[in-house]
């Protein structure tokens, strides 16, 4: 389906099309994510399933049900059938609030016992079995995969959102009135090393993601602006204001060359702006109202976007996609509608 990631420049990133539609989903897509290595995409939403789909060819490869804890936030860890799942029920009584998963035989590996209230912001660390998370209990947890107690825990105000850099070395953490600090993840018990501010936005941070060089940060906030920041120094790159989703917060991605910047908005519709000329350089419809969930993939010029409907976008000069589902339509369920160029 997708090819491989060239160099990416304006024209490219203005043809993006949808090449895949799956609307097979029982309500909202809460998190979506990459594998890092392998051409693998995970789900989490509102009907409590993961459903794990194979980007090269838009073939949805499995489904896994979760009514008991439910699904929220997801991340891969290193390996391509396990994933890491935040609960959305009984977190007070149980303290269930993350569990260790394999997809390939649908068994919970591990719980992970802490946060009391809902976990906002999930990431896995690139280079170790360490990952984080940020709840609306006012803290950040570190946890190992390999054992179920907390490694470390921070305290802050507010909604957190938490990130690791691309080597593993750094992790960012914001929290109330635009405050974001910066931790060596080898020794963040010493606490931040750094400090930014983003001047003039009090509204929540509700993501935050490296670029793939390192070199810069990009914010969303709860109120649909999004900052580009240079990560070393702190200072504010660019800034764009997206008309207001109330009750969806939106996601924005950087390109894996860290040159553009893809962005869902209240009114349905996706932007890319070139961060060095700071220019709009397109705009879509997103064809399935507002994309709560947006990212690129980490290594083909692809992007998926998810409201209550899962899509792939490609450039649209890409090779034909595959609509046979090999055989798998036991395991697979639907089809996803293809829309060729």
């Amino acid at each position: 389906m997708t090819s491989s990631l060239t160099e990416l420049d304006d024209d490219l990133v203005r043809s993006m099309s949808i090449g895949a539609v799956f609307s097979e989903f029982g309500g909202k897509i809460h998190s979506i994510d990459f594998h890092r290595k392998d051409d693998l995409l995970v789900t989490a939403s509102e009907d409590d399933s993961v459903r794990l789909y194979d980007i090269a060819n838009a073939k949805l490869l499995k489904t896994t049900s979760h009514k008991k804890h439910g699904t929220d936030r997801i991340c891969f860890t290193h390996h391509p059938s396990s994933v890491i799942c935040s609960s959305k029920y009984n977190l007070e009584s149980t303290g269930e609030s993350l569990r260790y998963l394999s997809m390939y035989d649908n068994r919970c590996i591990r719980y992970f016992k802490g946060h009391k209230q809902r976990v906002v912001s999930l990431c896995m660390s690139p280079i170790n079995d360490s990952f984080m998370s940020g709840s609306l209990d006012h803290s950040v947890r570190i946890w190992d995969l390999r054992v179920n107690a907390c490694q470390g825990i921070l305290r802050l105000r507010g909604r957190p959102a938490v990130a690791y850099d691309q080597q593993g070395l750094v992790f960012a953490v914001a929290m109330e009135g635009g405050a974001i600090k910066l931790f060596d993840s080898r020794s963040y018990d010493k606490g931040p090393f750094d400090t930014f501010l983003v001047g003039g936005d009090t509204a929540e941070v509700c993501d935050i993601k490296f670029s793939n060089d390192g070199k810069s940060m990009l914010l969303t906030t709860t109120n649909n602006n999004i900052y580009i920041l240079d990560a070393y120094g702190g200072e504010k790159r660019c800034g764009f204001s997206l008309e207001a989703s109330p009750g969806t917060p939106i996601e924005a991605t950087f390109t894996p060359d860290g040159k553009y910047m893809v962005a869902g908005s209240g009114g349905g519709t996706m932007h890319a702006w070139s961060i060095e000329t700071k220019n709009e350089v397109a705009c879509w419809s997103s064809h399935i109202g507002v994309p709560s969930c947006l990212k690129w993939a980490p290594r083909r010029a692809m992007f998926a976007a998810a409201s209550s409907v899962l899509t792939f976008w490609i450039p649209n000069n890409d090779s034909k996609l595959k609509t046979d589902n090999g055989g798998n339509d036991a395991e697979a369920g639907s089809q996803p509608q293809t829309l060729l160029h």
